[in-house]
């Protein structure tokens, strides 16, 4: 039985994530290293066919088309409730798309407009209370937020999460966020370098590296109830470990950045190979992905900073030929370092590494 196999029985209901992780498990103790699924595998579905691309196009319309008709037949008195209509109706659909279908892409368009049609009528309602601005962006990511996790209560969607995990981190910007630096960030200034950096903007960067470990943590919690990766469970991972990686790497890349001199450097390359360290004992890409923007500005201070064009090509050969290595060799980079690292709680836990060829 091939990982496919498995995981279409999984989605099937014909077996449960923890009995294909069983199997797995045997198969694994039987052979003697991981040869149930492939070593430089880390499954990620987007969408199963061009079918589901075809009706996720469908599904935009149409909420698109029912949105104007409720605005069009109920006037100006309906136009408050059109977008928790828009919600229902979502809600509704997903009975059929996600739990009956099965369908990734289309469950995902659907969650979407669930979680935005309720932050739209939220946010409409209580700007009609007199609330103060932050108040009402508060109380509307907080309140969107708790409707996702419904969401994902009722659907099972990894996808929810991520939604999740976004209105989280709009409720935590709206709480402590400077409006100088939000102002200048959005009007194209430098606000970028304090918004992250822990001494400039100590609230905002604290909770921002805050929620970057919440997620973390949440996605490790999930991580490790699937090590093989066939499930729902490993999914979630995924999309917490896509918060939680510009979470943790922007605010502590842009601090050391900001500390100045070879210092600030040193200190941003130590933390980069952290970084990268920790991206393979998880098996998780999206943090050294994360990363990137950081590594060139490294190696373009090792290539001095010039700022010509022959530096930006050094920087972008050398770059890409690093990335593209730690991608190429991934596997064994990983058994390498899980080999050399001693045993530590949860180890056994983790994805099962290859032994290096």
């Amino acid at each position: 039985m091939t990982p496919e196999d498995l995981r279409a029985a999984v989605a099937a209901g014909l077996v449960t994530e923890a009995q294909a992780a069983s199997i797995t498990a045997l198969a694994d103790s039987r052979s003697g290293r991981r040869a149930a699924m492939q070593a430089e595998d880390e499954p990620f579905e987007f969408f199963r066919g061009f079918s589901e691309i075809f009706i996720s196009i469908g599904l935009v319309i149409l909420l698109t088309g029912v949105s104007l008709m409720l605005t069009w037949f109920g006037g100006f008195g309906l136009l408050v409730a059109v977008p928790l209509i828009t919600a229902a109706i979502a809600w509704w659909w997903a009975g059929y798309f996600t739990l009956r279908r099965r369908m990734t892409l289309p469950s995902m368009v659907l969650a979407s407009a669930f979680g935005a049609g309720l932050m739209i009528f939220i946010v409409t309602l209580l700007g009609q209370s007199g609330l103060d601005e932050r108040m009402v962006g508060v109380l509307a990511f907080a309140l969107s937020a708790a409707g996702m996790l419904l969401w994902y209560r009722r659907f099972k969607l990894p996808f929810a999460a991520f939604l999740t995990g976004l209105l989280v981190l709009g409720m935590i910007y709206a709480i402590t966020a400077s409006t100088a630096n939000l102002i200048a960030l959005a009007s194209g200034g430098n606000g970028w370098d304090r918004l992250f950096d822990l001494t400039e903007s100590p609230a905002f960067a604290t909770a921002t590296l805050l929620f970057g470990i919440g997620a973390f943590l949440v996605g490790m919690w999930f991580d490790t109830r699937d090590p093989h990766r066939l499930g729902r469970h490993a999914a979630t991972a995924f999309w917490c470990h896509l918060l939680a990686a510009p979470a943790l790497v922007n605010t502590v890349a842009v601090t050391l950045l900001n500390s100045g001199g070879g210092t600030g450097i040193a200190l941003l390359s130590l933390a980069l190979f952290v970084i990268t360290m920790l991206a393979l004992v998880i098996d998780r890409r999206s943090f050294l992905t994360a990363a990137i923007a950081y590594i060139a500005l490294v190696i373009s201070w090792v290539a001095g900073d010039s700022g010509d064009f022959g530096t930006w090509i050094f920087v972008l050969i050398v770059l890409g030929s690093l990335i593209t290595a730690i991608g190429t060799w991934w596997v064994q980079l990983r058994a390498f370092v899980m080999k050399a690292l001693p045993d530590f709680p949860g180890k056994h836990r983790l994805p099962p590494y290859a032994r290096p060829e």
